[in-house]
């Protein structure tokens, strides 16, 4: 099928290309095609957010901030989650093209399988961007995220830059979402050189099946149960983290093993200031919110999208991307970094 999709990607010379062959062999799909392009300068768009969940902190804040970014750009956001449901996921997004949204923005629970709600939605006219988390294999239309690789990359160094020797644990996040295979690349970045050498030794590498703490907690207590020689854990987010803590704590163990993590959530930033948690990276969320509802409402009106001036391959195109910088985040400078942007309260924190 021939689609009109790729215009923040495309240049003019490639898109006339695409209409002039379209019209010599069939000009009826052409008339199709020009009533499925964007909406220009309409009074109000319809843009469905669908999310992975809204049980952490953390997404509960992307909701709040994409949609009250948007609203103020003029567009009126319906947000369903699926609760790490593929099928579910998948219904959400034809439930919202049925109900005619002009625009797809999604947080994948599987970036595979979310393939399929990118031709659906392109098969209705409709574009697609992936929030915070890649959709792969498809004609994606923009990716608007943090550099992943780069918060693996901040995790490891942390670890390193304190321990010059020691035995690790690994714990990473769910194997289908992108970002965890991008944190564990960038952490390997760093780690590899120093594991190769002897210097570091992993006593276990396992994935957290949907980021659940629970899962982390069960990591750490079997990597116990082999030898409490334990220097550091590199945990990819602070849910992980907080499970891999509890674990620790029952060996007496929190608060003398660096623990890394991410996303600055309330608890985390807590155990930061009890010291047993040593570090989280900070991404700036209301940045990304409003990086997507900003480039939603562009797309929509057929404008260029400034800030993707990254491309993020997903397995069948370069995806044109806003990649934003993230930030470690641990007792030294965490007044200067979350409760300077408002992101928590001194009060929170630290009462």
């Amino acid at each position: 099928m021939i689609s009109l999709n790729h215009q923040v990607l495309v240049g003019e010379s490639r898109r006339s290309a695409q209409i002039s062959l379209v019209m010599t062999i069939l000009p009826g799909l052409f008339l199709l095609l020009l009533s499925c392009s964007p909406r220009v300068e309409q009074d109000r768009y319809r843009v469905g957010f669908l999310m992975e969940t809204l049980k952490e902190e953390r997404w509960q804040r992307d909701r709040n901030l994409f949609v009250a970014a948007a609203e103020k750009l003029g567009a009126e956001v319906d947000v369903v989650a699926c609760n790490h449901d593929d099928n579910l996921q998948l219904a959400q997004a034809e439930a919202m093209l049925a109900k005619g949204v002009d625009l797809l923005v999604v947080v994948p629970h599987n970036g595979d399988i979310c393939a399929t709600i990118v031709r659906k939605a392109h098969a209705q006219g409709v574009r697609v961007i992936a929030y915070d988390r890649l959709i792969r294999n498809c004609d994606l239309d923009l990716y608007v995220s943090f550099d992943n690789e780069r918060v693996g990359e901040l995790q490891a160094q942390y670890v390193v830059d304190r321990l010059p020797r020691g035995n690790l644990v690994l714990i990473g996040g769910a194997k289908t979402d992108n970002n965890a295979l991008l944190f564990r690349k960038g952490q390997l970045n760093v780690l590899q050189p120093l594991i190769d050498s002897g210097l570091y030794r992993v006593i276990m590498d396992q994935w957290a099946t949907d980021w659940q703490p629970a899962e982390a907690m069960k990591h750490m207590e079997n990597a116990l149960s082999r030898t409490t020689d334990i220097q550091a854990v590199i945990a990819s987010n602070d849910g992980t983290a907080g499970g891999a803590i509890q674990a620790l704590a029952e060996k007496g163990l929190a608060g003398r093993v660096l623990v890394t993590g991410q996303d600055a959530e309330l608890a985390a930033c807590r155990r930061i200031v009890a010291g047993t948690q040593s570090m989280t990276v900070y991404k700036p969320i209301h940045r990304l919110a409003e990086a997507a509802a900003e480039a939603a409402i562009q797309i929509l009106k057929g404008q260029v999208v400034h800030r993707a001036t990254d491309a993020v391959p997903n397995g069948r195109i370069d995806v044109p991307s806003i990649l934003i910088e993230p930030v470690v985040v641990d007792i030294s400078n965490i007044r200067q970094t979350v409760i300077a942007e408002g992101f928590h309260s001194e009060h929170a924190i630290f009462d």
